[in-house]
């Protein structure tokens, strides 16, 4: 009788989701309202929702922090809203969260598939139950998830977890070891959300580079991006953030000859000093990164090239600081993402000696934001006049082009698009014209 209660209060519960971090929490916020959608529920803001989840992050203590400061701010506004936080935070350090106001339950990783059962079980006062869950009809294939402005293009995890265990991260810890989708399930997916109208999906995970490594038979990215390239679906594909060990030559010329892969690569460098690398556990160096990231860009001219920078690293010198300026400011990466270093507890890093100030963090980390911003302002210069395929977001006022360019378009093509785009202008944001 319980279960049947809870079904009933899920068909008509309003709720809100409050996603921070990696496109894995996308994903994973994703498969949460597709259950919720199966049930009945009804999306609305949070100041409106009786359920709240907050799908938190831990890769940084100001990760930790936004999700504090959001569940307070939800709380005040929505003082009837009952709060189920889940994600990394949550699975890291489950008493930072459990004492917040109007968090009512806690779900770590493991238990994330839960969260349906436990939005619908707070309101009834009981248990969750298989059959919360999964109700009793079709479960959570049963309603379609269409493309809305905050979601036209799909996040498709096709793997989680990370047996890499670099010396900064906590993420290993709060996701455990290495899993991934076997190749038919991804397939069935894009045929899923192929049906529910999505024309691109951004293929994701933890270590996505790892993928089906832990499948029996073993498999590989690679054989994966063949079978999605043959896939009988019109949908295009975006591969997320790929370590640069993972990215080999076979993916590059994949992606270059394909037509169903944006050229786009995200590769995290972390940084330019060999020494902090090593210090890091980051398998390479930077030799074989220029490498990497040159072979793309001989390849596809106009590839977006991505990367992400941590700075203030425990013993990073004045030497690792020019590393960095010597390699960046020449480089043809097209945009940067700078985490200033942060100690995460039960690192490795976290122990180290030599650490950084945080003044001292704060400009260097500057430093290498205003580098970005030179580099991402000389891709969009070299992009006018070109015409690029892209996709319509925003109400159709804002179109991405295959290469990552949020492009300013006149209004006149509804969102979820798959349009042409001459860019005429390398403003922020870029302008942009349809081309018929």
């Amino acid at each position: 009788m319980t279960s049947r209660a809870s079904i009933l209060v899920a068909s008509s519960m309003k709720y809100a989701i409050v996603t921070f971090g990696c496109r894995v929490n996308q994903a994973d916020s994703t498969d949460i309202e597709r259950q919720l959608r199966a049930q009945g529920g009804q999306r609305v803001d949070t100041d409106q929702a009786e359920v709240v989840v907050v799908n938190t992050c831990s890769v940084t203590s100001s990760a930790d922090q936004g999700a504090r400061q959001v569940i307070r701010r939800i709380a005040r506004q929505n003082p009837n809203a009952r709060i189920v936080a889940t994600g990394c935070y949550a699975t890291r350090a489950e008493s930072d969260l459990a004492g917040l106001p109007a968090v009512e339950k806690v779900v770590p990783n493991p238990q994330k598939l839960t969260v349906v059962a436990t939005t619908a079980a707070l309101l009834t006062g009981g248990e969750p139950t298989t059959a919360d869950r999964f109700g009793d009809g079709d479960g959570s294939c049963g309603e379609l998830i269409s493309p809305e402005s905050d979601r036209t293009v799909y996040t498709l995890r096709v793997q989680t977890g990370c047996n890499q265990v670099c010396s900064y991260c906590i993420i290993p810890s709060t996701r455990g070891s290495g899993r991934s989708m076997p190749i038919h399930q991804v397939s069935q997916e894009v045929t899923r959300i192929a049906l529910e109208g999505f024309k691109e999906a951004s293929l994701t995970g933890v270590h996505i580079g790892s993928y089906g490594r832990d499948l029996m038979p073993r498999t590989s990215l690679l054989d994966l991006l063949k079978r999605l390239d043959s896939h009988p679906s019109d949908v295009m594909f975006r591969i997320s953030s790929l370590e640069p060990m993972d990215c080999n030559e076979a993916v590059i010329d994949l992606v270059a000859r394909s037509g169903r892969f944006a050229p786009h690569f995200h590769l995290p460098l972390q940084n330019a000093s060999d020494q902090v690398l090593r210090a890091m556990r980051r398998p390479y160096s930077l030799d074989d990164y220029q490498r990497l990231v040159n072979m793309i860009r001989s390849r596809m001219p106009d590839a977006g090239i991505g990367s992400d920078l941590v700075v203030g690293f425990p013993g990073e010198t004045v030497e690792d600081v020019e590393a960095n300026l010597k390699y960046l400011p020449a480089s043809p990466l097209t945009y940067l993402h700078v985490f200033p270093y942060s100690d995460r507890p039960g690192t490795e890093a976290s122990g180290m000696a030599g650490k950084i100030d945080k003044k001292n963090i704060r400009e260097r980390a500057r430093t290498i934001r205003s580098i970005g911003r030179d580099l991402a302002a000389s891709f969009r210069l070299s992009q006018v006049g070109g015409v690029r395929s892209a996709i319509t977001i925003d109400g159709g006022r804002v179109a991405v082009t295959d290469n990552y360019l949020k492009v300013q378009v006149p209004i006149g093509q509804p969102e979820n698009q798959r349009v042409r785009v001459r860019i005429t202008s390398s403003g922020e944001p870029p302008l942009g014209e349809f081309v018929m």
